[in-house]
C-alpha cells in the first residue's frame, strides 16, 4: 500500500492523504534556523541548538502524534477545520502535501474554498514563514475566520519538560499591533527573543494557552475558534502561545494571501533595551522584508537556486529512475540535513540530550563534503577541538556552545578513527592540504594542528590494545549497544557510562578493520606530504593489527565480532546466540583482509547465507533471547529489534562496499536497493518516510518484520550515498584526481554522471556492453585514451570522459 509518490521534476514528494502510517516530515533551514514540519503541520523549530534555543514546544510520545505544531484553524459558519485536517479532524474535500527541498506546501479544499499552507525557512533570515492562501471557487462571497496557533517553548527544551514549578511562573509575552513577542527571561538573563508577526490587520489575539483552548478542551476544538473570537489574553507564566485571528472575506473567483512569520532575534548586551523597554528593532526590520508583495516568490527562487547549485555537484542520468531519485535528490538532501543535525533533533531524537555526535558528525561529512567543502572544513575543526591530547574524544558536543557533553564523556574507542577518515576524505575532495597545519586546540591543551589530531587519533588505538593485540572496545565501538565492560544488573543504569570491568580486556574486531582501512588512507596522505617517517610508523602499526586479525579475528567462516571482558569471543561459532555479526564482515573486507586467500569472499557468503533477508541484512544471528550481562544493551532488546538482530541500515551499506570490493556488482546493488527508500514496495508496512533512510528496520525475528524506525537522522544517509556514488557507480575523489572504478549490476548498461570536482565539471559516461561487474577496459578524456583509471585534475571548465567496462 502506498500513500504518495515522487515528483522528480519539481524535486518533491507528494503525499495523498493526511493519515500516513507515521507523521512524514520535512526539514527546513540551511544556516542557523531549523524546522521540522510534518504532513499535518506538526513539529517544531529552533535556532542552532534544539535544546538551548528551542522556539516551539513539542511533546514526544504524545497521543495523537499530531498533537503539537503550527496550526491554522478556519471557521466557516458553524464548521471548524484545519488546512492539514489535524488537529480538528474535520473531513476535507481534498488534501495534498508536497515536501520539497527546504519547504513544504499543504493544500486542501472545503466548502468551495481552496486553501494552502506554504512553510519554509528563507535564506539569510532566522525565521520560519507560513503563507496561507485562500481561493474562493464558489459563486458567493465567503466570509471566514482564520486562527493561527503556535505554542512557545521556554527556551531550554529539557528544562521546559522538567522544571514546571518554575516555568509555570516565568512565561512573558508582549503584544504590539500584529506582533507577539515571547520575552521570557529577556529582562533578566537572556538577550534573545522570539516573535510571531502577520502582514495583515488582525481581529484579535491570544498569548495564553488556557484562554485560547479552554481549560478542558484539546487542540481539536479550541474555545476561541469555537466562539469565533480571540480573548486578547496576555500570558503571565503558565503556557505562552502566539495566536492571531483574522477576518477573511473572499469574493467569488478571487484569492487572498496572508503571511505569518515566526522568528528569532538576538541583541548585543548593550542593545538589549531602548528607552528602558526591550529592543525589538531587529524583528521590525525582518518584518519589513515581507512588506514586498513578491518577497515570498523571491525567497523561494533563492532556495531553488541554492539547491540547483548544490545538487549540480553530483548528478546521475541512468535507466533506473529510482536510483536517479535517490542519488540526485533525496539522498543528497538527507545528507545535508544530517550534516546540520547529526542525531540531535527529529521526531525520534528529542534534541535535549545528545547534541552533535563525534562519530556521527565525522561520518555525516562523508556524504556531504562534495556539496559544500567549506562548511565541511569548519565542522571538522569544531569536531577536532573536542579531542583530548591522548587521542580520546568527547562522544558528543553541543552545537551552540561547541563544548563536549560531559554527561556522556568519552571512552567509545572507535570515535577517534572517524576523524582520520573524514579529514582525509575532505582533503581528497577539496585538495586543501593546508588544513593539516591548521591550528586546532585540544580539549585539555591549547596547542596542536589538525595533523597532530590525526596522529593522536591513530595512536589512541596503538596505545589501547587488548590481550589478542586487537583494539580495546572501551564503552562501545560503532555499536553503542555492545557494552562489554558494563555488566549492569540494576534498572536505570546507563549501559554506555556504567562499567565494572577495567576495560583492558574487551576488544573489537570491527575497530581493527576500521583502523586498517583508515591506516591505508593515512599512509597514502603522509606519502603525499613527504612525511616518510610518519608513513613508515603507520604502516608498521597497521601491519601489527592485520596480523592480530589474521590470528584471532577469523572464525573459520567469518570474522569474529569481539572479545568480551573475560576474553571469550563474541560473534563466533562458539556462541549459542549471536554467532555472526555484520560489522566486522564489512570492515575487515573493506580493509582488504582475506582478499588473497578467499576468506573475504567466504565472510560475505556467510553474510548472504545467514544474515540476509528480503528487507535487508540483520545485524546478527541468532538473536539474543535472554539478557547477557557481559554484552549489555544489545541483549536487552526483544529479538529482531534495534541492535538485537534488527536490520540496522547503516551497516548494510558497509556490506554493499565489501561486495563491491570483491567485484560482486549484482550483490552490492541488491544490498543497496533493499534499504533504499525509493525501492520500498509497501509504505504501510515500512511506516516511516519513503523518501529518506531510516536507522532501523525490524528484522525477521520481530513480530513487525519490515517496520522502520528512527528516520532522517542516521549515518545510513551518508554511507549509502558513498556506497552508491563511489563503490557502485565508481567515481572516487582521490588526492590527484577522480578514480573510476565501478562495480555494476547487470541492469545498469550505461549511465552518465556530471560531477563537479575542484572547479571543473566532469561529464563521465560509463558504458558496459559486456555486462562486466568490475573492471575498466578503457578511459578517454576529451577523446584521448589515458593510461590507468585516474582522471587527472584539469584546469578546464568542462571535461568529457568516456569509460568502457
Amino acid at each position: 500500500m502506498n500513500y504518495g509518490y515522487f515528483d522528480n521534476e519539481k524535486r518533491e514528494y507528494v503525499i495523498d492523504v493526511p493519515e500516513t502510517p507515521y507523521p512524514w516530515i520535512n526539514y527546513f533551514g540551511l544556516e542557523n534556523f531549523f524546522s521540522l514540519f510534518s504532513n499535518t503541520g506538526s513539529g517544531y523549530c529552533f535556532y542552532k541548538d534544539a535544546r538551548l534555543r528551542r522556539l516551539l514546544r513539542y511533546r514526544y510520545n504524545d497521543v495523537p502524534a499530531t498533537s503539537t505544531g503550527r496550526y491554522f484553524y478556519i471557521k466557516d459558519g458553524g464548521e471548524i477545520y484545519n488546512i492539514a485536517k489535524y488537529p480538528a479532524k474535520t473531513p476535507l474535500d481534498s488534501y495534498e502535501c508536497r515536501h520539497g527541498l527546504g519547504y513544504s506546501k499543504i493544500s486542501s479544499s472545503k466548502n468551495g474554498v481552496e486553501t494552502s499552507q506554504l512553510a519554509y525557512v528563507p535564506l539569510g533570515i532566522n525565521a520560519e514563514v507560513h503563507v496561507i492562501n485562500f481561493k474562493n471557487t464558489t459563486d458567493s462571497l465567503k466570509n471566514l475566520k482564520l486562527f493561527s496557533y503556535f505554542e512557545f517553548c521556554l527556551w531550554d527544551a529539557l528544562d521546559d519538560q522538567t522544571n514546571f514549578q518554575r516555568n509555570y511562573s516565568i512565561g512573558q509575552v508582549e503584544v504590539e499591533d500584529n506582533f507577539i513577542f515571547h520575552v521570557t527571561e529577556y529582562r533578566e538573563r537572556r538577550n534573545h527573543y522570539a516573535y510571531m508577526w502577520s502582514n495583515c490587520d488582525i481581529a484579535g489575539f491570544d498569548t495564553d494557552r488556557e484562554s485560547f483552548l479552554g481549560l478542558y478542551n484539546g487542540l481539536e476544538s479550541p474555545k476561541a475558534v469555537c466562539e469565533g473570537a480571540s480573548a486578547n489574553s496576555i500570558a503571565h507564566g503558565w503556557a505562552p502561545i502566539a495566536s492571531q485571528s483574522v477576518e477573511v472575506s473572499i469574493a467569488p473567483g478571487t484569492e487572498k494571501e496572508i503571511i505569518f512569520v515566526l522568528g528569532y532575534e538576538k541583541n548585543a548586551e548593550e542593545d538589549k533595551f531602548k528607552e528602558g523597554e526591550p529592543n525589538f528593532e531587529k524583528a521590525y526590520k525582518s518584518a519589513l522584508t515581507f512588506k514586498r508583495e513578491d518577497i515570498v516568490k523571491i525567497q523561494l527562487i533563492e532556495l531553488k537556486r541554492y539547491w540547483d547549485d548544490v545538487l549540480s555537484n553530483y548528478n546521475l542520468e541512468s535507466s533506473d529512475d529510482k536510483l536517479n531519485t535517490m542519488i540526485n535528490i533525496w539522498n543528497q538532501y538527507q545528507c545535508m540535513v544530517t550534516f546540520h543535525m547529526s542525531r540531535s533533533a527529529s521526531f525520534f531524537e528529542s534534541g535535549v540530550g545528545r547534541g552533535m555526535g563525534f562519530r556521527d558528525s565525522n561520518q555525516d561529512i562523508l556524504g556531504f563534503v562534495h556539496q559544500i567543502p567549506k562548511k565541511a572544513r569548519e565542522r571538522l575543526i569544531d569536531i577536532a577541538a573536542t579531542q583530548f591530547k591522548d587521542g580520546s574524544v568527547y562522544h558528543q558536543y553541543q552545537p551552540l556552545t561547541k563544548k563536549g557533553n560531559a554527561d556522556i564523556g568519552g571512552g567509545f574507542n572507535d570515535d577517534p578513527l572517524w576523524l582520520i577518515l573524514s579529514v582525509i576524505t575532505y582533503i581528497k575532495e577539496s585538495g586543501d592540504f593546508a588544513i593539516l597545519s591548521e591550528k586546532v586546540k585540544y580539549e585539555d591543551k591549547p596547542d596542536g594542528t589538525m595533523k597532530d589530531h590525526l596522529f593522536a587519533s591513530f595512536k589512541h588505538v596503538v596505545n589501547n590494545k587488548g590481550p589478542h593485540g586487537l583494539p580495546l572496545i572501551g564503552r562501545a565501538d560503532w555499536n553503542d549497544c555492545l557494552n562489554l565492560n558494563a555488566h549492569s544488573t540494576k534498572p536505570g543504569e546507563s549501559f554506555q557510562t556504567h562499567g565494572t570491568a577495567d576495560g583492558r580486556v574487551a576488544e573489537s574486531v570491527m575497530i581493527a578493520g576500521l583502523f586498517i582501512y583508515v591506516a591505508e588512507m593515512m599512509e597514502e596522505l603522509l606519502k603525499k606530504t613527504g612525511d616518510s617517517k610518519g608513513e613508515k610508523y603507520v604502516r608498521k602499526e597497521s601491519q601489527k593489527v592485520v596480523e592480530a586479525v589474521n590470528l584471532h579475528g577469523w572464525d573459520g567462516e567469518w570474522f569474529v565480532r569481539a572479545y568480551d571482558a573475560y576474553g571469550a569471543p563474541i560473534g563466533s561459532k562458539e556462541c549459542d546466540e549471536g554467532k555472526i555479526f555484520i560489522e566486522s564482515q564489512g570492515w575487515c573486507v573493506m580493509a582488504g583482509i582475506g582478499l588473497d586467500d578467499g576468506r573475504a569472499k567466504k565472510a560475505i557468503d556467510s553474510v548472504e547465507k545467514i544474515l540476509e533477508t528480503e528487507q535487508g541484512i540483520v545485524l546478527q544471528q541468532p538473536p539474543y533471547l535472554t539478557y547477557h550481562e557481559n554484552l549489555g544493551e544489545i541483549s536487552s532488546y526483544p529479538p529482531g529489534y534495534k541492535e538485537n538482530a534488527g536490520i540496522f541500515c547503516h551497516n548494510n551499506s558497509w556490506i554493499t562496499c565489501a561486495q563491491a570490493k570483491l567485484g560482486m556488482g549484482d550483490a552490492a546493488f541488491r544490498t543497496y536497493s533493499k534499504i533504499a527508500p525509493a525501492y520500498i514496495k509497501d509504505q504501510k508496512l515500512h511506516k516511516t518516510e519513503p523518501y529518506v533512510y531510516s536507522q532501523m528496520i525490524a528484522g525477521r525475528d520481530a513480530a513487525t518484520f519490515g517496520e522502520a524506525k528512527n528516520s532522517w537522522l542516521t549515518g545510513t544517509a551518508s554511507w549509502c550515498f558513498v556506497a552508491a556514488s563511489q563503490w557502485i557507480l565508481g567515481i572516487y575523489p582521490e588526492f590527484d584526481g577522480l578514480k573510476i572504478d565501478p562495480c555494476l549490476p547487470e541492469h545498469l548498461k550505461e549511465y552518465t554522471i556530471k560531477r563537479k570536482f575542484r572547479g571543473t565539471q566532469y561529464a563521465i559516461h560509463v558504458s558496459n556492453p559486456n555486462n562486466a561487474q568490475k573492471g575498466v577496459k578503457e578511459i578517454k578524456i576529451d577523446g584521448e585514451i589515458v593510461v590507468g583509471n585516474i582522471i587527472p585534475i584539469l584546469d578546464k571548465a568542462e571535461v568529457m570522459v568516456e569509460v568502457t567496462m
